[in-house]
């Protein structure tokens, strides 16, 4: 426009800029619905917080942490720490990994199966709770090196004339020989299946005597059961 035209106007107000606040106000109110449903959320996870009940306590308890098969010698690397509640965890559970290390697995033991020292043989040479241990030699030599450690047996026991047997052990239990520092290993043992090899078996009490008595007067031979 030309310049007398515009020098009877007055000047143009200057550009005045919105306060912080009412900018701020207006931004709130054009997404409302976005920021009240983040409220709500945020509302309602405390509350779902807030109403959950807290976690059970727990205990620590030394787990298999692979397929340990029955006669090895537990390491570092075989046994890790879980922790149960302590409502199931189990009695006697052993909360460090050093109290197993060394002993050797009575029997086979399972991913993540709690490591309970009647699972364990040690320099002792000792069967699970409730049982002794019994020196038994079987009639054929080579059934000591077929048995392996963990394996349940009946003991069969036969009259040299050949007249009719009996049970003299049932569900017996093949221990491992816990230590094998020396060339004859624990009590003079090894595992190499020798003719002069006993197998070391854990039986009842009650079944020990008769043990005892039939491999002084009997043949034994033996019959895996599951």
């Amino acid at each position: 426009m030309h310049p007398q035209l515009l020098a009877g106007r007055p000047a143009p107000l200057p550009h005045r800029r919105r306060p912080f606040a009412v900018a701020v106000r207006s931004v709130l109110w054009r997404w409302r619905f976005a920021v009240a449903a983040v409220l709500v959320g945020i509302a309602a996870a405390s509350t779902v917080q807030s109403l959950r009940p807290p976690d059970p306590p727990t205990s620590a308890v030394v787990v298999a942490s692979r397929e340990i098969p029955a006669g090895t010698a537990l390491t570092s690397a075989d046994v890790r720490v879980a922790r149960f509640p302590q409502s199931v965890a189990p009695a006697g559970a052993m909360a460090d990994p050093a109290e197993v290390i060394g002993s050797s697995a009575a029997v086979p033991l399972a991913v993540g199966v709690p490591v309970l020292s009647g699972l364990l043989a040690d320099d002792e040479v000792r069967g699970p709770p409730g049982t002794v241990v019994a020196t038994v030699r079987f009639a054929d030599p080579a059934v000591a090196g077929l048995l392996s450690p963990g394996v349940r047996v009946d003991v069969l026991a036969a009259t040299p004339e050949g007249g009719p047997g009996g049970v003299v052990a049932t569900r017996a239990l093949v221990l491992p020989v816990a230590r094998q520092d020396s060339p004859g290993g624990a009590l003079g043992l090894s595992g190499s299946g020798d003719a002069s090899v006993p197998v070391l078996l854990a039986v009842s009490p009650t079944e020990a005597p008769a043990l005892a008595g039939a491999a002084a007067s009997a043949l034994l031979s033996a019959v895996v059961v599951p």
